[in-house]
């Protein structure tokens, strides 16, 4: 199909995507002849550098009536170029500008908005092992318990009598929630529960915190060199990452490096450590980690919670602290760990991430280092200046919220444009070394578990009286467990690694915090839903194509998302319906003999037709 400029075309701009440093990128362009242009030029716009002009040279004719311009033009040095295109016509000067499908659009009064060429360091490399495989994020406190007694528990810790108890979500007579109700899922639960992870194709397991802490969650740190004592010690850890190696699956744990606890070795407001916090005294060790605007009581915390005091992440002690030879990121890949993710990647500094990725590839060239990031993380802004996340010297990949936007919106809204225009910004982004281990998750702990978000009211900011109410009815309940089917198809097929959150697989409901973060639900599962997530991960296993394979559209109805996954001789295609109509859709030739992998789709030559609601994997 003609365009003026296609940036996902390789006819137009070659090679597509991300490029490594001075890498030769070709533009071209197609005009049509009665424009009249005598002059046309690439404006290019190194981030944060002036923009520059390179003229290009008039390369022949298409057909009668259109005429194409082309230029090669090398970035040298890692980082963002933007980038469109001045023409000089015979009615006056015009600009091709960028639409949302990458493609362009005349203009006589603006060169924005532009295209964007990532261009990263050549020495960027990233682990292999996530590759292809399926990741597993686990609550600790809430996913599995060996009921085992453990040692040294605090005393003013509130345990839940037993497993499916309600959680405690109200706040107490002064207004506060104190997160301080446990149900006593520990590591030792999760080693337990390694076959039935394995069955699901689970190859990582994703730990939220487990360093000693004094909430549920975790995420106010106490003592990062000591696993919390309800989860057990450092021997169960270590067992549990030689027990998940032998079942080919690494551990990944949380790093929470932007704050700590107020009630913790290092800050010690509430008197419980002998240690002395930088809370009791200017001269204390761990004073130089915070930053008091007036002691002890006016400081800086993480989004201006008083339980959370903020870290000077770039003071000497706590760089060394954290990413010297014996700190903790070290500590913890020597004890087994195989890599970290990073908590609110976009609040650390530069520098810190700098040094963490250096500690922890001289520690374990494989490690993973993967970060807490929303938005698109190539050109993401934080602490008034560009990131560099993706470039060589900090994350291996991020958490993936586009895509989980992308499949979200499309299951509730409709619309296959939108779903590859998100989609395909964050493939002509990222470098590909980051793309193949984007972790691919449709739900979190700070996000409405997918079942409830796909079936279920809006929540539309209410507040958590009405949330711990509300109960998906069995119509509301079908017709999510349809859509999630659908997004899991999805999720599974996409560039990147796919992220399941404990429990969805087997069907739990919940709206946000604290009620996405319930106990698994043990002899109570949705068997229907647990085979589905079973057979895709077996599925999963069997198409190398969904390690690195190209992504490429099919074309189809507006209501349905079909799109390839290709690498050598093998081949994946993912169709899914998201309407109540049926839908056909023409198999490229390709995937000619294709056979259904998993899913819902009847073949008659090359059509495929797809009922309502239903999806399907083709391979070959």
């Amino acid at each position: 199909m003609w365009a003026l400029f296609d940036s996902r075309n390789q006819a137009y701009r070659a090679p597509f995507g991300a490029v490594a440093e001075n890498t030769p990128v070709f533009f071209r362009i197609c005009l049509p002849r009665c424009w009249g242009c005598h002059g046309a030029f690439l404006t290019i716009q190194p981030d944060g550098a002036p923009r520059e002009e390179c003229g290009m040279f008039w390369a022949g004719m298409k057909g009668e009536e259109h005429e194409w311009w082309d230029i090669h033009y090398t970035p040298q040095t890692a980082g963002l170029y933007w980038y469109g295109f001045r023409l000089d016509l015979a009615l006056g000067t015009g600009w091709l500008v960028r639409t949302p499908d990458g493609r362009a659009a005349y203009s006589y009064t603006t060169s924005e908005p532009l295209w964007q060429l990532t261009c990263y360091e050549t020495t960027l490399t990233t682990p292999d092992w996530p590759v292809g495989g399926v990741m597993y994020q686990i609550f600790p406190d809430r996913f599995a318990t060996s009921g085992t007694a453990k040692p040294d528990v605090p005393g003013d810790r509130v345990m839940h009598e037993n497993w499916q108890e309600p959680l405690v979500w109200q706040p107490d007579a002064q207004g506060r929630v104190w997160n301080n109700d446990y149900y006593g899922g520990d590591l030792a639960g999760i080693t337990e529960k390694l076959d039935y992870l394995a069955a699901l194709g689970v190859t990582c397991l994703y730990l939220n915190p487990i360093f000693e802490a004094h909430s549920n969650h975790r995420y106010d740190t106490a003592d990062y060199t000591r696993i919390d004592p309800l989860l057990g010690t450092q021997e169960d850890f270590c067992r549990l990452t030689q027990e998940a190696a032998k079942r080919g699956m690494h551990v990944l744990l949380d790093g929470v490096f932007s704050h700590t606890g107020a009630d913790s070795v290092y800050f010690n407001r509430a008197g419980r450590y002998p240690a002395v916090g930088a809370y009791n005294t200017p001269d204390s060790p761990y004073a130089a980690w915070y930053h008091f605007r007036r002691w002890p009581n006016e400081y800086g915390s993480w989004w201006g919670f008083e339980t959370l005091p903020e870290v000077e992440e770039l003071s000497p002690s706590f760089m060394e602290y954290i990413n010297g030879t014996d700190g903790v990121t070290a500590r913890w890949l020597r004890a087994g760990a195989a890599g970290w993710r990073l908590d609110v990647a976009d609040e650390l500094p530069d520098g810190f991430l700098d040094a963490l990725r250096h500690r922890a590839k001289q520690t374990d060239p494989d490690a993973l280092v993967l970060g807490e990031v929303w938005e698109d993380a190539s050109n993401k802004e934080s602490y008034g200046h560009r990131r560099r996340y993706l470039l060589g010297r900090q994350l291996d990949s991020v958490m993936n919220y586009p895509f989980r936007q992308a499949i979200l919106l499309y299951l509730l809204e409709g619309g296959r444009t939108a779903f590859f225009n998100r989609v395909l910004d964050i493939v002509e982004n990222y470098p590909p070394q980051v793309l193949r281990l984007l972790m691919n998750h449709i739900g979190t702990h700070d996000t409405e578990r997918a079942l409830t978000l796909l079936g279920g009211e809006p929540s539309r900011q209410r507040g958590r009286s009405w949330q711990a109410e509300q109960r998906l009815s069995d119509d509301q309940r079908r017709l999510a467990t349809a859509r999630l089917k659908l997004a899991t198809l999805l999720q599974f097929a996409l560039p990147g690694v796919p992220c399941v959150y404990y429990g969805d697989e087997a069907g739990m409901e919940g709206y946000k915090d604290p009620f996405n973060r319930q106990t698994y639900p043990w002899g109570r599962e949705d068997k229907d839903l647990l085979s589905w997530y079973r057979a895709l991960g077996a599925a999963r296993r069997e198409c190398p194509a969904l390690g690195e394979g190209v992504l490429r559209q099919v074309d189809s109805h507006e209501a349905v998302v079909c799109f390839t996954r290709e690498q050598g001789d093998g081949a994946l295609l993912c169709a899914v319906n998201g309407s109540e109509t049926e839908h056909t859709v023409r198999l490229p030739a390709q995937m000619a003999g294709a056979r259904v992998l998993v899913g819902d789709g009847r073949l008659e030559g090359d059509m495929l037709h797809l009922p309502p609601l239903s999806g399907v994997w083709l391979g070959r």
